[in-house]
């Protein structure tokens, strides 16, 4: 369902600071429906192979020991032109930026923590799903 759906992760500085069900209540609200979800932890290893595609920019290894540091909520979300209607919802990647009301702007602390991640096209929302899911664990 190539267009339908994205994948998110609620970042470890959410989580620490209790913002999960705040931040479903958002994606809720907002009329995606959650097919997968976990509440799991990326290993440094595993932090890096999702990350690998700035492997050669400056911020990798930081933003693998981010992502690694503490738990992360992953999910799969459905909705009509899904990957365009989330990264509305979640907004700027520098919260500072971000417009009111959206997740970044409600929940994130900085650019480099800023909450959520969220797919930034139609291909890599499979791939980034197909990373944390396997078939079983995805449900319509």
């Amino acid at each position: 369902m190539a267009g339908n759906r994205t994948f998110t992760m609620i970042k470890p500085d959410a989580v620490e600071s209790g913002h999960i069900g705040n931040i479903l209540a958002e994606i809720n609200k907002a009329g995606f429906k959650i097919v997968a979800m976990k509440f799991t932890r990326l290993s440094k290893e595993k932090a890096g192979e999702f990350y690998a595609i700035h492997k050669e920019r400056p911020f990798y290894n930081e933003l693998v020991e981010f992502m690694s540091r503490g738990p992360i909520v992953a999910a799969i979300l459905e909705k009509v032109n899904a990957v365009e209607e989330f990264r509305t919802l979640i907004g700027s990647t520098n919260p500072a930026n971000a417009a009111p009301g959206t997740i970044r702007a409600l929940y994130a602390k900085n650019v480099g923590e800023n909450a959520v991640h969220g797919s930034d096209s139609d291909e890599n929302a499979i791939i980034e799903g197909a990373f944390h899911f396997a078939g079983t664990e995805i449900f319509a």
